[in-house]
Order: structure tokens, then C-alpha cells, then sequence
């Protein structure tokens, strides 16, 4: 499954593992790697260069084939460019930018050899990405979990606007969770995908609690809601009994100040960690409808990949329809 995405990555599958703040680490994105695609360390888990760079080491002990390391880059207190400075130093070869502006990071990786991901969400944003210098963008439809686009642009129509709007290759990313998803978003043009919610449930990702895989098994297409729409930032998220008070706070009004406790890193830690939905929350896109089952990584590609098989055979009668006028039997 040859793509420029799995050249410019060097790897077998175009799967790449999302961010997952809080959620990615060395044992996941080594799982993913090891099982063909691109896994990520998200730096959004840890406080400082030096925290990363034992993450780093740990998963290059797990794996020899490459992984990324991801920088939400909004607004955070953690070291950002020292952060990126260690991965560099650690050998890491694929960026991933998301949540902010990145050409400040883009530009330090400038003349290393790095391959640089950004995440969108609208046209301009992947044309002023590309302009930036970005290797390929991952473009995020509205059905995704965790931050969203402003537009509620969904996956259908985002990804073939991006990529006819671009030169470099587009990663399709927002509600895909099997090789329907996959193969939809190759026929939309896009050259690769992003998952994020399908890898919380899997083994590997180890550090989600049970409740919150729970709630991702058994909910869904209907069972996750926008939060934050009011400061600017929408961002989907399971529909649990805590997010109704960030809804409740959000529609009393008041701004950032009046919800910054209940959106807070810790809260989403006491869910995703602790599984307390009465005291926090997680992030989930509209793709859990289409997950029941807890699975290893290897497993879920090795499905993927089968399954991924069977749509190409049911295709494969329609590529006579290009050749209809010339003699060729329509299917």
C-alpha cells in the first residue's frame, strides 16, 4: 500500500496514531510502528525535555522502525523548542504539529532532514501550513475527537477540498477507525490516515482507564458532544455526566474564566486515568460508533489490512468503467 505518505515516512501502512495527550507514550507508539504505521509520542504526558527524552529512549528500546514525536503547540506551559531540541538529539525524524501556529518549530527544523506534519482543519490553514513548509498536512474533519475545526467541516468534504487545494500529501483524519475509513479516505484523494480515538481502545494504550475504554466500546455514533465552542476552541469529547457541567457553565456564559477549572489537563486526567466521570473527561470522536472491540494494534492492522483487501476485490470490476468508450464492459 504504497503512498507518498509511506515514503516520505518510511513506513509500511498509512496508519499514523494521533497525539493522544496524556495517552501516548513509548508502549503505543512502538506498537504501531512495529506493526507498519507511524506511532507518536505525544509531549503533552510530560513536564520537561529531560522527562522526554527517557520516553524517547524507551520506545526506541521497543522498536528499530520510526516514530514521531507530537507537539500540541496552543497554549501550554511546557518547553516547547527544548522539548524539540531532545527529540532531535534523541534521533527523531517525523514532527507533528497540532492546536497552534507552527512556523516557529518549523523553522528550527529547517536543514535537519525532518519530516513535518501539521494538523488543519480548513483550506487556508493547509495552504498557509504548506507555505510554512510543511511535509504533508492531516486534515480533521468535525466527526473527530478531541480539538476540532471552527467551520464543522465534515471528514467527506474536508479532505478532497484539501487536497485540491495543495501540492503536498494529505493525511485524512476525523471519524476513521477501520479500512472503510481507510479506503473512503484514499478514494477521496487523501494519501494516508490519522487515528486517534480507535487506538485508546487497544491494549497497547495502556494508560487509559477501563471506564473510559468502556465508554468508547459501548457508545455511539450520538454518545459524544463539542465542548469549548464558546472561547473559540471546539473540542469533541464523550458524553459523560461531567461534560454537562462544562456545557451548563459554557451557556450560563462567562468566558474562559468561568470554565478554564472544568477543561483543565488535570480534569481530563481524572477521567482518562482515574475513570471519575462525575470529576472529568475524555476526548472522543464520533468514530466510536464503530468500535466494540478491544484489541492489540497488531490485530487491529491485521484486520485492517485484510478487510482493507476485500474492498479493493469489490472495486476492482468499476476499473472498467475508464475504459467504457473504448471497448471496455461496464460492471
Amino acid at each position: 500500500m504504497k503512498t507518498r505518505i509511506t515514503e516520505l515516512l518510511n513506513i509500511r501502512l498509512p496508519i499514523i496514531q494521533g497525539g493522544l495527550a496524556y495517552l501516548a507514550y513509548a508502549e503505543l507508539a512502538a506498537a504501531v510502528s512495529e506493526a507498519g504505521g507511524l506511532g507518536q509520542i505525544s509531549t503533552a504526558s510530560f513536564h520537561d525535555r529531560e522527562e522526554l527524552r527517557e520516553e524517547i529512549r524507551k520506545a526506541k528500546s521497543m522498536t528499530s522502525r520510526p516514530f514521531g514525536v507530537n507537539f500540541p503547540i496552543g497554549h501550554t506551559p511546557r518547553p516547547i523548542a527544548e522539548m524539540l531540541e531532545t527529540a532531535l538529539e534523541e534521533g527523531v525524524r517525523v514532527f507533528s504539529f497540532t492546536g497552534g501556529y507552527p512556523e516557529p518549530y518549523i523553522r528550527m527544523l529547517e536543514g535537519t532532514g525532518a519530516v513535518k506534519l501539521v494538523l488543519v482543519a480548513t483550506v487556508r490553514q493547509a495552504q498557509k501550513a504548506e507555505s510554512l513548509g510543511a511535509d504533508a498536512v492531516m486534515a480533521v474533519g468535525q466527526e473527530g475527537g478531541g480539538h476540532i475545526g471552527r467551520d464543522d467541516t465534515g471528514t467527506m468534504v474536508l479532505i478532497p477540498r484539501v487536497v485540491e487545494s495543495v501540492s503536498i500529501p494529505v493525511v485524512a483524519a476525523g471519524g476513521i477507525t477501520d479500512a472503510r475509513g481507510l479506503m473512503a479516505a484514499l478514494a477521496l484523494g487523501a494519501e494516508g490516515i490519522e487515528m486517534g480515538t480507535r487506538f485508546i481502545a487497544t491494549k497497547e494504550c495502556n494508560r487509559a482507564h477501563p471506564k473510559y475504554v468502556e465508554a468508547i466500546l459501548k457508545g455511539t455514533e450520538t454518545d459524544t458532544v463539542v465542548v469549548k465552542r464558546s472561547i473559540g476552541i471546539p473540542a469533541r469529547a464523550v458524553r459523560t455526566p461531567f461534560i454537562q457541567r462544562i456545557l451548563d457553565a459554557e451557556a450560563a456564559g462567562g468566558g474562559y474564566e468561568a470554565i478554564k477549572d472544568l477543561i483543565s489537563g488535570e480534569r481530563n486526567r481524572r477521567f482518562i486515568h482515574e475513570g471519575d466521570e462525575t470529576e472529568g473527561y475524555g476526548w472522543a470522536g464520533q468514530g466510536i460508533g464503530l468500535i466494540r472491540e478491544l484489541l492489540t494494534v497488531r490485530e487491529l492492522f491485521d484486520r485492517m489490512e485484510r478487510e482493507a483487501a476485500e474492498i479493493a476485490a469489490k472495486w476492482a470490476p468499476w476499473a472498467s468503467l475508464g475504459r467504457a468508450g473504448e471497448g471496455g464492459k461496464r460492471p
